[in-house]
């Protein structure tokens, strides 16, 4: 038996998940349920589930906060979100806790929390399709960002910096005393990394990537 604690402030949801729940799927049991964070960890002193279903908007605290907490002082119960709150901020900051799933009420039903909870007593990880399509947006954006931005010496940098302000090769080169050249140079690798040819382009590409700000 699949023991777990439901966590959501609307007592109806909770009825209706626990009662889909228990007249469908005998392997899981509803050991609890909680309408807040501090109710739920007033539970767990006595009660000592498998698995968490986790709402992220509740009155007291978020389910980033407990579940964070969860992660700390109950290492070995796992966590399944199931909330509205389905942005990628929110869905990163949960992957970054190690949550083991997440299922959109927007999506899931009872069949499909039932399906997440056994896949994730069986070791997987388990995140709805709408959820997943989010997590692949996050890692294709990580992934452009990786690969789109170069690395700089702190002396490209600089150049950087004193070109966002206007200075020309030879106002640079008397700024950080060395020679028009070298500037020129330092500007012509900038521009090899970066696939451009031109200074307000430098410019342009730094302020997007947060290189340097406007001020």
């Amino acid at each position: 038996m699949i023991n777990t604690i439901l966590v959501d402030d609307h007592a109806l949801f909770r009825l209706g998940i626990k009662s889909a729940i228990m007249n469908g799927h005998t392997d899981i049991c509803i050991a609890g349920e909680a309408d807040c964070g501090s109710a739920l960890f007033r539970l767990l002193e006595t009660v000592t589930p498998d698995i968490i279903l986790l709402d992220i908007a509740l009155p007291d605290m978020t389910g980033i906060e407990i579940a964070r907490r969860i992660r700390k002082e109950y290492p070995l119960i796992k966590v399944l979100a199931i909330s509205a709150e389905n942005t990628a901020d929110v869905i990163q900051e949960m992957l970054d806790i190690g949550i083991e799933g997440f299922i959109s009420k927007r999506q899931g039903g009872a069949d499909e929390i039932a399906q997440a909870i056994r896949a994730i007593m069986n070791g997987f990880d388990y995140f709805g399709n709408d959820i997943s399509a989010i997590i692949y947006k996050i890692y294709v954006s990580k992934k452009r960002t990786a690969e789109v931005t170069p690395e700089f010496t702190e002396r490209e940098k600089e150049i950087i910096l004193l070109c966002r302000d206007g200075l020309l090769s030879k106002q640079i080169a008397d700024r950080l005393c060395i020679s028009s050249r070298t500037v020129d140079n330092h500007k012509n690798n900038i521009f090899r990394k970066l696939g451009i040819n031109n200074t307000m382009e430098m410019v342009q590409y730094a302020l997007k990537h947060g290189i340097v700000s406007l001020e």
